[in-house]
């Protein structure tokens, strides 16, 4: 189930179930109705808008003001969400849902960033889209990072990655939303976007400072190793063994997608 514990009523409110929550019942108000902020917070703003919701879509249920996982009020919340169109479904509010301890605003800065990039790469089915913002959930921290925070070091020298000048570890370390490492793969990308990447030592930079460069990497990255074979088989282990080169991590990506498949499909 999209979220983990009981939201509203009586419940354990942990911020990111509620963030959730709120994005649902923002899909679910009447015309005319103000947002509620998808601050993470509960109280009794969040528990009047789920009785309202339940009054008016379970009228058969007393209204608790509570969302349990699996319940029928979260279920009906489902309900709300638009169908799914390739170009149009990752919305902010939609990423948010999938991405809920992000950053609000980051998630609304890169949201059409890496709609772009996905529908330019051809990741452009709801189970596409979920296993890659599932991935970009987990190896940029919902939105959080796009530089590695190590320096990079231990990239020195490793001739697999085209390091074969002094520098090269630190210089291209990974950056973008999944990093892009070492020399050969910024001459690549470079290659592809049509900039040099390796030019010096600012160059390589862009790929994380460019918030549309580093949404387009992972997009470039996902195509290049074509993972939407492995996407297309909704088999998550392979997946993550193509981004990762192992499975590091995997639980926290199955929550993530998990979430993506809620709100895309």
């Amino acid at each position: 189930m999209c979220i983990i514990n009981p939201v509203g009523n009586g419940g354990d409110n942990e911020r990111p179930d509620v963030v959730i929550v709120q994005v649902l019942l923002n899909y679910n108000r009447p015309g005319g109705t103000p947002a509620l902020d998808t601050d993470g917070r509960s109280g009794p703003i969040l528990i009047a808008a789920i009785r309202a919701f339940q009054a008016a879509r379970l009228p058969q249920f007393t209204g608790d003001g509570r969302v349990d996982p699996g319940g029928r009020t979260m279920a009906a919340l489902r309900e709300g969400l638009p169908k799914f169109e390739a170009g149009q479904s990752l919305t902010a509010e939609r990423l948010l849902g999938i991405m809920p301890v992000g950053d609000p605003n980051k998630i609304g800065r890169f949201a059409p960033m890496l709609l772009a990039g996905m529908m330019a790469r051809q990741i452009d089915t709801a189970r596409r889209q979920a296993h890659f913002l599932a991935q970009v959930g987990h190896e940029s921290l919902s939105l959080l990072f796009t530089e590695e925070i190590a320096s990079g070091a231990a990239y020195e020298g490793r001739i697999d990655l085209g390091n074969t000048q002094p520098g090269d570890g630190k210089r291209f370390k990974g950056r973008g939303l999944i990093q892009l490492t070492g020399r050969s793969n910024y001459r690549d990308y470079g290659k592809d976007i049509g900039v040099d990447l390796t030019l010096n030592d600012a160059a390589p930079k862009v790929v994380a400072t460019d918030p549309k460069l580093a949404a387009d990497v992972a997009c470039w990255f996902w195509k290049t190793n074509h993972i939407n074979i492995e996407a297309d088989a909704d088999d998550v282990v392979a997946v993550t063994r193509k981004v990762n080169g192992g499975t590091n991590g995997l639980a926290d990506r199955k929550a993530y997608l998990l979430r993506a498949r809620y709100f895309l499909t």
